[in-house]
């Protein structure tokens, strides 16, 4: 149960590169695949894990095994996100850059296309973030990380104008009301 059956060393290293092939991988298929997971990528995420596993532990299943594969992954992830947090340039070639999908309340549909994003899940995704519908967008990114972030339309000073004259019409159309039932 304890007794390693691969070399320490190589233990330490089939973790790595195997870590190192899941970074790229993920940053290769796009930002969606860390944003919302839809049951295709949740799947995939999945067999994933179960498909490199055989590779980091090889034939050893012994405990001390499995904890030396669990403490590298976490050692070598903590010194990556140093290393890359100390130098920017690595961090925008390790987790890509912002991609906008709406500009100036236009949709951007060369880039939903590139990012695999249906318009469907894009409104979904304003939706729960307080949006009725994309026609309230004035700007919707979908950051590095995956997250999409969205900036609300503001009104142009017509239109602005154009409700405060429609609020005050109401307000003399209430009143008037109010006089007559009198």
């Amino acid at each position: 149960m304890f007794v390693l059956g691969l070399p320490v060393v190589e233990k330490i290293a089939r973790t790595v590169i195997v870590y190192l092939f899941i970074v790229v991988g993920l940053r290769l298929a796009g930002k969606r695949e860390l944003a919302q997971l839809n049951p295709l990528d949740f799947t995939v995420l999945l067999t994933l894990a179960n498909a490199v596993q055989n590779a980091i532990i090889g034939e050893d299943v012994s405990v001390t095994g499995g904890l030396i594969s669990a403490s590298t992954l976490l050692l070598v992830n903590y010194g990556m996100v140093r290393f890359v947090f100390e130098h920017p340039k690595l961090e925008h070639l390790a987790e890509g850059a912002p991609d906008v999908l709406i500009e100036g309340g236009e949709l951007r549909r060369d880039r939903l296309r590139r990012e695999l994003i249906s318009e469907a899940e894009l409104e979904s995704a304003a939706r729960r973030q307080g949006f009725p519908s994309l026609a309230e967008v004035e700007r919707a990114v979908l950051e590095p990380g995956g997250t999409l972030s969205f900036q609300g339309r503001v009104p142009s000073i017509g239109e602005a104008r154009f409700g405060e004259v429609i609020a005050r019409l109401e307000r003399i159309t209430e009143e008037l009301a109010a006089l007559r039932s009198r």
